[in-house]
């Protein structure tokens, strides 16, 4: 039997967890007027607010969120943008308070690692289990779906926002799901409403997703799930565009579904592309693994990517393959790249080499282009390396243009090079031209 002591202890213990799962549902939403109301069913519980709301209103509630260590708000200093997903550049800041209106005004993704520190607008750096879907309705028609955090801060810009409780997982994204079907689909809408499915901390995103990305639906959209699918949906999410993959015969959903596999951080993800860019039969899925095993960290990758130049019987591929050596970390395919560019038997690859050891600096790449301007038995290729001088930092290019432009025999080659001397609006490059003016 309890003691009146324990009794007591018990129910104020119980009120308290009450509160703070109450307060946890509540958004840190501020310049705003808030109405809190129960979910009750909750499409039907939506459809009712939108229908009748005449001016612009703000509908959220919170739902589990697939991974916590994922902070969608805003930030400050500079910030990478790569098909919908955010990095924090070095030196960008976290976080300030998210404005929802005006509704340009966008939102972030980046992992909490990326951040130092703390800033107005955060409460806590940890991993939230939660996050805060907002719809905004103008007109009686949702025009807008937005997701943050659970501890980002929201500005929400004297509208009024119509808050639900205790959104069931689920219902949420069926109700999402159903505005796919809405018209206009405008990309922004779409945007918004897969990237808050695939959020969700709950399997019924997968089957949403999976239905979304059916070869049935518009391009554009199954496109966008592909991305989603690997950032997400964890191993369901690799199945699925191993399944894209195979059945879509979208070129661009199979170029978006490769870039899926990509993001995915699932042990298998690296032997996955390294099979298309080994064995797939089309050239331009080959292609694409290729580059994107160069953006991962893996010291495996350049195996794959060298064997791709050395035996695919595609143009493209080759080319992609170049490109994906210059893209590897530290510089770590430079030797390869000048390997490419003295002996390919390719010209065209040759030229890509050359194009991009441009892109670099230092005392082997110079070598290696002035190189090829002399000896390459391809004017064209000659061409590309001239080029390449002209991109490299203007301390080594130009007076290696100034070179070429003196004293090679070839009068294409010494063309191309007065002409990209001619770009660099370089004092030298002036004194040279009054020279041979005189």
């Amino acid at each position: 039997m309890l003691t009146p002591s324990r009794t007591i202890g018990s129910v104020l213990a119980l009120a308290v967890s009450a509160a703070v799962a109450v307060v946890a549902q509540q958004p840190r939403i501020a310049n705003g007027k808030i109405a809190v109301q129960p979910a009750g069913a909750v499409a039907q519980t939506f459809r009712s607010l939108v229908a009748a709301e005449s001016d612009v209103v703000w509908i959220g509630y919170t739902v589990p969120v697939v991974d916590g260590e994922r902070m969608m708000c805003c930030f400050g200093g500079d910030t990478t943008w790569s098909n919908g997903g955010v990095v924090i550049s070095q030196g960008g800041t976290c976080c300030r308070a998210c404005r929802l209106e005006p509704p340009a005004d966008g939102n972030s993704m980046a992992r909490r690692g990326t951040t130092s520190g703390s800033a107005p607008g955060i409460v806590r750096l940890s991993g939230s289990e939660r996050m805060v879907v907002l719809y905004r309705v103008a007109q009686k028609a949702v025009e807008r779906v937005r997701i943050f955090s659970e501890d980002c801060e929201l500005d929400a810009g004297g509208r009024r926002v119509v808050w639900l409780e205790n959104v069931r997982p689920a219902d949420s994204i069926a109700l999402l799901e159903s505005l796919t079907a809405v018209e206009p689909r405008t990309d922004r809408m779409m945007d918004g409403v897969i990237s808050a499915i695939a959020m969700h901390g709950d399997p019924a995103a997968d089957a949403s997703l999976d239905r979304l990305v059916h070869v049935s639906q518009p391009e554009s959209q199954r496109r966008k799930v592909t991305f989603w699918l690997g950032n997400t949906r964890g191993a369901h999410g690799l199945a699925t565009l191993k399944r894209v993959l195979a059945e879509d015969p979208s070129p661009e959903v199979q170029k978006g579904a490769v870039f899926g596999v990509s993001q995915s951080h699932e042990p298998g993800t690296f032997d996955m592309l390294s099979s298309l860019a080994r064995s797939d039969t089309r050239p331009r899925v080959r292609s694409e693994a290729v580059f994107w095993l160069a953006q991962r960290d893996d010291a495996r990758a350049s195996g794959v990517i060298l064997e791709a130049l050395e035996k695919d019987d595609s143009a493209e591929v080759r080319k992609k393959a170049v490109f994906a050596l210059s893209q590897l970390k530290e510089n770590a395919g430079v030797d390869a790249l000048l390997r490419v560019a003295k002996t390919s038997a390719d010209p065209n690859v040759r030229g890509e080499a050359i194009f991009w050891l441009g892109q670099k600096a230092g005392a082997k790449v110079a070598a290696a282009i002035t190189q090829a301007i002399e000896q390459d038995p391809e004017t064209e290729v000659k061409k590309r390396a001239v080029f390449a001088l002209s991109q490299m930092p203007k301390d080594e290019g130009v007076p290696l243009l100034i070179n070429v432009a003196r004293t090679h025999p070839n009068p294409a080659v010494k063309k191309q090079a007065m002409f990209w001397l001619g770009q660099s609006k370089d004092p030298r490059a002036i004194a040279f031209f009054a020279e041979i003016l005189k």
